[in-house]
């Protein structure tokens, strides 16, 4: 079943930001998985907290997007996250409709 890592960001050093979304972006790609929603214009409909940019990935199944996440390709961008940006990370899994 397709899975999908929801992030709502907000950069915090512009230069370290570029260096973590193209080495995600690689890795990413190398363990199957595309973005739908990568920035954009972010408009809040309901709710009262202001919206960060959001990110949306989809990978082909959550055992692969868990690969992903535990890889070392992918622990060289969270080196580099952890002071770019900050975070809300959400690992969601698809669901086949009716």
């Amino acid at each position: 079943m397709t899975a999908y890592v929801i992030s709502e960001v907000e950069m915090r050093d512009p230069d370290g930001f570029e260096a973590y979304r193209a080495l995600a972006a690689k890795t990413i790609a190398q363990y199957g998985g595309h973005y739908l929603v990568r920035g954009g214009k972010v408009e809040l409909a309901e709710g009262n907290l202001p919206p960060k940019a959001i990110v949306i990935v989809e990978f082909p199944s959550m055992e692969r997007l868990k690969e992903w996440y535990a890889s070392p390709e992918y622990a060289d961008a969270l080196k580099i996250r952890a002071g770019a940006l900050e975070r809300r990370l959400l690992f969601v899994e698809g669901v086949v409709p009716a």
